[in-house]
Protein backbone atom coordinates (compact mmCIF):
# COMPACT_ATOMS: atom_id res chain seq x y z
CA UNK A 1 0.00 0.00 0.00
CA UNK A 2 0.93 3.51 -0.60
CA UNK A 3 1.48 4.79 2.87
CA UNK A 4 2.87 8.74 2.06
CA UNK A 5 -0.42 8.95 0.12
CA UNK A 6 -2.93 7.34 2.89
CA UNK A 7 -1.10 10.35 5.33
CA UNK A 8 -1.33 12.92 2.98
CA UNK A 9 -5.46 12.12 2.25
CA UNK A 10 -5.82 11.38 6.32
CA UNK A 11 -3.64 15.00 6.48
CA UNK A 12 -6.77 16.77 4.09
CA UNK A 13 -9.25 15.39 6.35
CA UNK A 14 -7.68 17.28 9.03
CA UNK A 15 -7.04 20.65 7.20
CA UNK A 16 -10.85 20.29 6.07
CA UNK A 17 -11.90 20.68 9.62
CA UNK A 18 -11.47 17.70 11.68
CA UNK A 19 -9.64 18.22 14.89
CA UNK A 20 -8.52 14.74 15.09
CA UNK A 21 -8.18 11.45 13.18
CA UNK A 22 -7.06 8.33 13.67
CA UNK A 23 -6.84 5.26 11.18
CA UNK A 24 -6.06 1.55 10.34
CA UNK A 25 -5.57 0.05 6.65
CA UNK A 26 -4.77 -3.59 6.27
CA UNK A 27 -3.37 -5.08 2.78
CA UNK A 28 -2.91 -8.56 3.65
CA UNK A 29 -0.39 -9.20 6.30
CA UNK A 30 0.93 -5.11 5.26
CA UNK A 31 -0.91 -2.65 8.30
CA UNK A 32 -0.94 1.07 8.35
CA UNK A 33 -1.90 2.85 11.08
CA UNK A 34 -1.57 6.80 11.41
CA UNK A 35 -3.11 9.73 12.97
CA UNK A 36 -3.83 13.75 12.82
CA UNK A 37 -4.64 16.47 14.51
CA UNK A 38 -5.73 16.74 18.10
CA UNK A 39 -7.61 15.18 20.29
CA UNK A 40 -8.34 18.11 22.43
CA UNK A 41 -8.78 21.66 21.28
CA UNK A 42 -7.74 23.33 24.43
CA UNK A 43 -4.84 21.75 25.16
CA UNK A 44 -3.73 20.48 21.69
CA UNK A 45 -3.10 17.37 22.81
CA UNK A 46 -2.49 15.31 19.68
CA UNK A 47 -4.18 12.27 18.92
CA UNK A 48 -2.72 8.79 18.26
CA UNK A 49 -4.10 5.86 16.36
CA UNK A 50 -4.49 3.63 19.64
CA UNK A 51 -6.74 5.59 21.21
CA UNK A 52 -10.28 4.07 22.63
CA UNK A 53 -13.45 6.03 21.22
CA UNK A 54 -16.89 5.77 21.17
CA UNK A 55 -18.10 4.07 17.53
CA UNK A 56 -21.69 4.58 17.93
CA UNK A 57 -24.02 2.19 15.45
CA UNK A 58 -21.00 -0.18 15.05
CA UNK A 59 -22.13 -1.53 18.28
CA UNK A 60 -25.40 -3.32 16.09
CA UNK A 61 -22.75 -5.45 14.31
CA UNK A 62 -22.11 -6.93 17.96
CA UNK A 63 -25.64 -6.78 18.71
CA UNK A 64 -26.62 -8.78 15.90
CA UNK A 65 -24.03 -11.38 15.88
CA UNK A 66 -25.10 -11.91 19.64
CA UNK A 67 -28.63 -12.87 18.54
CA UNK A 68 -27.53 -15.10 15.49
CA UNK A 69 -24.87 -16.98 17.95
CA UNK A 70 -28.60 -17.59 19.82
CA UNK A 71 -30.36 -18.80 16.45
CA UNK A 72 -27.41 -21.22 15.21
CA UNK A 73 -28.01 -22.44 18.91
CA UNK A 74 -31.90 -23.07 18.06
CA UNK A 75 -32.48 -20.61 21.10
CA UNK A 76 -33.92 -17.96 19.12
CA UNK A 77 -35.72 -18.14 15.62
CA UNK A 78 -35.02 -15.39 13.24
CA UNK A 79 -38.25 -15.25 11.61
CA UNK A 80 -40.61 -16.03 14.79
CA UNK A 81 -43.04 -12.74 16.32
CA UNK A 82 -40.98 -10.46 18.31
CA UNK A 83 -44.59 -10.78 20.55
CA UNK A 84 -43.60 -14.26 21.37
CA UNK A 85 -40.80 -13.11 23.01
CA UNK A 86 -41.35 -9.92 24.42
CA UNK A 87 -45.37 -9.72 25.12
CA UNK A 88 -44.70 -7.13 27.21
CA UNK A 89 -42.93 -4.49 24.72
CA UNK A 90 -44.69 -5.54 21.46
CA UNK A 91 -48.12 -6.94 21.74
CA UNK A 92 -51.39 -7.25 19.58
CA UNK A 93 -50.98 -7.47 16.21
CA UNK A 94 -48.17 -5.75 15.54
CA UNK A 95 -46.29 -8.20 18.39
CA UNK A 96 -47.39 -11.27 15.98
CA UNK A 97 -46.34 -9.76 12.29
CA UNK A 98 -42.54 -8.33 13.47
CA UNK A 99 -40.32 -10.60 13.07
CA UNK A 100 -37.11 -10.73 15.00
CA UNK A 101 -34.97 -10.76 11.35
CA UNK A 102 -37.01 -7.64 10.59
CA UNK A 103 -35.85 -6.15 14.10
CA UNK A 104 -32.19 -6.50 12.95
CA UNK A 105 -33.02 -5.36 9.21
CA UNK A 106 -34.56 -2.59 10.37
CA UNK A 107 -37.84 -3.58 8.18
CA UNK A 108 -39.91 -3.38 11.63
CA UNK A 109 -41.68 -0.66 10.76
CA UNK A 110 -40.91 0.54 14.08
CA UNK A 111 -39.79 4.46 14.31
CA UNK A 112 -36.78 6.04 15.45
CA UNK A 113 -37.29 6.87 19.29
CA UNK A 114 -35.25 9.57 19.48
CA UNK A 115 -37.00 12.62 18.73
CA UNK A 116 -39.22 11.66 21.52
CA UNK A 117 -37.07 11.03 23.91
CA UNK A 118 -34.97 14.33 22.98
CA UNK A 119 -37.64 17.03 22.68
CA UNK A 120 -35.23 19.95 20.99
CA UNK A 121 -35.16 17.06 17.72
CA UNK A 122 -38.86 16.91 17.61
CA UNK A 123 -38.64 17.90 13.96
CA UNK A 124 -35.80 15.23 12.99
CA UNK A 125 -35.04 14.76 10.06
CA UNK A 126 -36.17 18.29 9.29
CA UNK A 127 -32.74 19.58 10.94
CA UNK A 128 -33.56 23.64 10.58
CA UNK A 129 -36.05 23.29 12.75
CA UNK A 130 -34.17 21.26 15.74
CA UNK A 131 -32.09 22.87 18.08
CA UNK A 132 -29.46 20.82 20.21
CA UNK A 133 -30.53 21.86 23.56
CA UNK A 134 -31.61 18.36 24.34
CA UNK A 135 -28.23 16.81 24.28
CA UNK A 136 -26.72 19.26 26.92
CA UNK A 137 -30.22 18.78 29.12
CA UNK A 138 -29.92 14.58 28.85
CA UNK A 139 -25.51 14.75 29.18
CA UNK A 140 -26.28 13.08 32.80
CA UNK A 141 -29.51 11.31 32.52
CA UNK A 142 -29.86 7.86 32.70
CA UNK A 143 -32.58 6.26 30.13
CA UNK A 144 -34.46 2.91 30.88
CA UNK A 145 -34.84 1.25 27.56
CA UNK A 146 -38.15 -0.01 28.20
CA UNK A 147 -39.12 3.69 28.33
CA UNK A 148 -37.26 4.15 24.79
CA UNK A 149 -38.64 1.50 23.42
CA UNK A 150 -42.09 2.15 24.15
CA UNK A 151 -41.70 5.67 22.65
CA UNK A 152 -40.74 4.11 19.18
CA UNK A 153 -43.22 1.12 19.64
CA UNK A 154 -46.18 3.76 20.40
CA UNK A 155 -44.74 6.57 17.60
CA UNK A 156 -46.72 6.50 14.32
CA UNK A 157 -44.97 3.19 12.38
CA UNK A 158 -42.77 3.98 9.28
CA UNK A 159 -44.13 1.28 7.06
CA UNK A 160 -45.47 -2.06 7.35
CA UNK A 161 -43.32 -4.92 9.10
CA UNK A 162 -41.59 -6.43 6.67
CA UNK A 163 -42.23 -3.76 3.73
CA UNK A 164 -38.63 -2.37 2.11
CA UNK A 165 -37.25 -0.25 1.86
CA UNK A 166 -36.75 -0.37 5.63
CA UNK A 167 -36.00 2.59 7.83
CA UNK A 168 -33.19 2.96 10.12
CA UNK A 169 -34.34 2.97 13.71
CA UNK A 170 -32.29 2.34 17.26
CA UNK A 171 -35.69 1.27 18.62
CA UNK A 172 -34.64 -2.08 17.13
CA UNK A 173 -32.12 -2.91 18.56
CA UNK A 174 -32.89 -1.85 21.92
CA UNK A 175 -35.55 -4.25 21.45
CA UNK A 176 -32.99 -7.07 20.28
CA UNK A 177 -30.81 -6.35 23.68
CA UNK A 178 -34.35 -7.29 25.75
CA UNK A 179 -34.28 -10.46 23.34
CA UNK A 180 -31.01 -11.34 24.40
CA UNK A 181 -32.12 -10.75 28.49
CA UNK A 182 -34.78 -12.55 27.85
CA UNK A 183 -33.13 -15.89 26.64
CA UNK A 184 -29.71 -15.16 27.68
CA UNK A 185 -30.50 -14.48 31.59
CA UNK A 186 -28.01 -11.62 31.64
CA UNK A 187 -27.44 -7.63 31.20
CA UNK A 188 -27.24 -7.89 27.34
CA UNK A 189 -24.11 -5.89 27.28
CA UNK A 190 -22.70 -8.61 29.28
CA UNK A 191 -23.98 -11.31 26.97
CA UNK A 192 -22.06 -9.33 24.42
CA UNK A 193 -18.82 -8.98 26.31
CA UNK A 194 -18.77 -12.94 26.96
CA UNK A 195 -20.16 -14.38 23.75
CA UNK A 196 -18.31 -12.17 21.41
CA UNK A 197 -16.09 -9.63 22.14
CA UNK A 198 -13.75 -12.01 24.73
CA UNK A 199 -13.56 -14.66 22.28
CA UNK A 200 -12.89 -12.30 19.09
CA UNK A 201 -10.22 -11.10 20.92
CA UNK A 202 -10.86 -7.81 21.38
CA UNK A 203 -8.64 -6.29 24.64
CA UNK A 204 -9.78 -2.85 24.08
CA UNK A 205 -13.23 -3.30 23.47
CA UNK A 206 -16.14 -2.39 25.53
CA UNK A 207 -19.18 -1.07 27.05
CA UNK A 208 -18.99 1.96 29.34
CA UNK A 209 -19.38 1.84 32.72
CA UNK A 210 -19.49 5.46 33.54
CA UNK A 211 -20.00 8.98 31.83
CA UNK A 212 -16.34 9.05 30.55
CA UNK A 213 -14.28 6.58 28.21
CA UNK A 214 -11.82 4.36 30.22
CA UNK A 215 -8.38 4.74 29.16
CA UNK A 216 -6.42 7.15 26.58
CA UNK A 217 -9.10 9.20 24.14
CA UNK A 218 -10.41 12.48 22.55
CA UNK A 219 -12.70 14.43 23.39
CA UNK A 220 -15.90 14.61 21.30
CA UNK A 221 -16.79 17.63 19.45
CA UNK A 222 -20.91 18.41 18.22
CA UNK A 223 -21.58 21.08 15.71
CA UNK A 224 -24.84 20.16 15.22
CA UNK A 225 -25.53 21.44 11.67
CA UNK A 226 -23.45 25.03 12.75
CA UNK A 227 -25.52 25.69 15.63
CA UNK A 228 -22.61 24.57 18.10
CA UNK A 229 -20.04 27.68 17.29
CA UNK A 230 -17.84 26.84 18.20
CA UNK A 231 -18.32 22.79 18.38
CA UNK A 232 -18.85 21.46 22.18
CA UNK A 233 -17.86 18.76 24.37
CA UNK A 234 -19.71 15.71 24.71
CA UNK A 235 -17.29 13.46 25.63
CA UNK A 236 -18.58 12.66 28.82
CA UNK A 237 -22.35 11.70 28.47
CA UNK A 238 -24.71 8.89 29.72
CA UNK A 239 -24.81 6.44 26.66
CA UNK A 240 -28.02 4.78 27.96
CA UNK A 241 -29.76 6.99 25.16
CA UNK A 242 -28.55 4.14 23.03
CA UNK A 243 -27.09 1.26 24.70
CA UNK A 244 -26.27 -1.92 23.11
CA UNK A 245 -27.57 0.35 19.71
CA UNK A 246 -24.50 2.12 19.55
CA UNK A 247 -22.97 2.67 22.90
CA UNK A 248 -19.73 0.72 21.81
CA UNK A 249 -15.95 1.63 23.10
CA UNK A 250 -13.50 0.14 21.03
CA UNK A 251 -9.74 1.43 18.70
CA UNK A 252 -9.52 1.03 15.09
CA UNK A 253 -7.39 -1.75 15.43
CA UNK A 254 -10.11 -4.18 17.55
CA UNK A 255 -12.44 -3.04 14.67
CA UNK A 256 -10.24 -4.48 11.84
CA UNK A 257 -10.07 -7.51 13.99
CA UNK A 258 -13.65 -8.18 14.53
CA UNK A 259 -14.68 -7.54 11.26
CA UNK A 260 -11.95 -9.71 9.72
CA UNK A 261 -12.74 -12.22 11.79
CA UNK A 262 -16.53 -12.17 11.53
CA UNK A 263 -16.21 -12.41 7.69
CA UNK A 264 -14.05 -15.71 8.17
CA UNK A 265 -16.49 -17.20 9.69
CA UNK A 266 -14.77 -17.32 12.99
CA UNK A 267 -17.59 -15.39 15.50
CA UNK A 268 -20.77 -17.05 13.63
CA UNK A 269 -20.57 -20.21 11.20
CA UNK A 270 -20.86 -19.63 7.55
CA UNK A 271 -24.31 -20.58 7.70
CA UNK A 272 -24.95 -17.77 9.73
CA UNK A 273 -23.02 -15.60 8.03
CA UNK A 274 -24.56 -15.70 4.85
CA UNK A 275 -27.80 -14.38 6.65
CA UNK A 276 -25.99 -11.51 7.76
CA UNK A 277 -25.07 -10.80 4.46
CA UNK A 278 -28.40 -11.22 2.54
CA UNK A 279 -29.47 -6.99 2.45
CA UNK A 280 -32.34 -4.74 1.92
CA UNK A 281 -32.70 -1.46 1.13
CA UNK A 282 -33.32 0.24 4.45
CA UNK A 283 -33.04 4.53 4.27
CA UNK A 284 -30.65 5.91 6.77
CA UNK A 285 -31.05 8.58 9.36
CA UNK A 286 -29.66 11.24 6.31
CA UNK A 287 -32.36 10.12 3.70
CA UNK A 288 -29.93 7.98 1.88
CA UNK A 289 -30.75 4.26 1.05
CA UNK A 290 -28.00 2.18 2.00
CA UNK A 291 -27.65 -2.05 1.34
CA UNK A 292 -28.46 -3.31 4.52
CA UNK A 293 -27.95 -7.28 6.13
CA UNK A 294 -28.34 -7.95 9.65
CA UNK A 295 -26.37 -6.16 11.46
CA UNK A 296 -23.87 -5.00 8.30
CA UNK A 297 -23.80 -2.36 5.40
CA UNK A 298 -22.78 -3.71 2.25
CA UNK A 299 -20.74 -1.14 -0.03
CA UNK A 300 -19.84 -1.44 -3.48
CA UNK A 301 -16.73 1.00 -4.07
CA UNK A 302 -16.61 1.74 -8.43
CA UNK A 303 -13.35 -0.19 -9.61
CA UNK A 304 -12.64 -1.76 -6.36
CA UNK A 305 -15.63 -4.37 -5.53
CA UNK A 306 -17.49 -5.12 -2.38
CA UNK A 307 -17.05 -4.57 0.98
CA UNK A 308 -18.91 -5.05 4.04
CA UNK A 309 -18.78 -3.36 7.33
CA UNK A 310 -20.64 -0.42 9.73
CA UNK A 311 -20.53 3.19 10.56
CA UNK A 312 -21.80 4.84 13.44
CA UNK A 313 -21.99 8.54 15.32
CA UNK A 314 -22.93 9.37 18.62
CA UNK A 315 -22.30 12.97 19.48
CA UNK A 316 -18.84 14.54 19.16
CA UNK A 317 -17.77 11.27 17.33
CA UNK A 318 -18.15 8.99 14.52
CA UNK A 319 -16.04 5.53 13.51
CA UNK A 320 -16.48 3.63 9.96
CA UNK A 321 -15.00 0.22 9.45
CA UNK A 322 -15.29 -1.97 6.03
CA UNK A 323 -13.78 -5.11 4.84
CA UNK A 324 -13.48 -6.16 1.40
CA UNK A 325 -15.43 -9.43 0.53
CA UNK A 326 -12.51 -11.77 1.00
CA UNK A 327 -11.63 -10.03 3.64
CA UNK A 328 -7.78 -8.90 2.65
CA UNK A 329 -8.84 -5.59 2.89
CA UNK A 330 -9.73 -3.49 5.68
CA UNK A 331 -10.05 0.39 6.80
CA UNK A 332 -11.39 1.49 10.35
CA UNK A 333 -11.51 5.47 10.68
CA UNK A 334 -12.20 7.50 13.85
CA UNK A 335 -12.79 11.08 13.85
CA UNK A 336 -13.75 13.61 16.54
CA UNK A 337 -16.18 15.97 15.39
CA UNK A 338 -19.79 15.45 13.99
CA UNK A 339 -22.59 16.83 12.35
CA UNK A 340 -19.74 19.40 10.86
CA UNK A 341 -22.40 20.77 7.93
CA UNK A 342 -24.04 23.87 8.14
CA UNK A 343 -27.67 25.00 6.89
CA UNK A 344 -27.97 26.67 3.21
CA UNK A 345 -31.08 28.79 2.51
CA UNK A 346 -33.33 25.54 1.62
CA UNK A 347 -32.67 24.75 5.43
CA UNK A 348 -30.77 21.56 4.30
CA UNK A 349 -26.91 20.41 5.53
CA UNK A 350 -24.63 22.21 2.62
CA UNK A 351 -21.38 20.23 1.35
CA UNK A 352 -18.61 20.57 3.61
CA UNK A 353 -14.96 19.73 2.52
CA UNK A 354 -14.43 17.44 5.20
CA UNK A 355 -17.14 15.15 3.38
CA UNK A 356 -14.61 15.18 -0.21
CA UNK A 357 -11.89 14.71 2.38
CA UNK A 358 -13.31 11.83 4.26
CA UNK A 359 -14.48 10.09 0.94
CA UNK A 360 -11.23 10.28 -0.69
CA UNK A 361 -9.65 9.13 2.14
CA UNK A 362 -11.85 6.19 2.14
CA UNK A 363 -11.57 5.15 -1.51
CA UNK A 364 -7.86 5.25 -0.74
CA UNK A 365 -7.76 3.20 1.87
CA UNK A 366 -10.12 0.76 -0.01
CA UNK A 367 -7.95 0.51 -3.39
CA UNK A 368 -5.42 -1.53 -4.30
Amino acid sequence: METTQLESALEDLHRAGMPGAFAEVRDGDEVWRHAVGVADLTSRRPVNADLRHRVGSITKSFTSVAVLQYAERGAIELDRPIGDYLPGLVSGDRGQEITVRMLINHTSGLREYLPYAYPSLAAFPDVARTTPDSLEDNRRRTFDPHELIKLGVEAPPTGRPGSTPGVYSNTNYLLLGQLLEEVGGLAAEQLITRDVIVPAGLEHTRFPSGLSVSGPHSRLYESWFGMFEPPRDFSVFDMSWVGVSASLVSTVADLNRFFARLLAGEVIGLLMLAEMQRTVPVIAFDGTLIDYGLGLHRREVPGVGTFWGHDGSVWGGGALSLTSADGRRQVSLAVNRQRWNTLGADGRPQPHPIDHALEAFVQLALSP
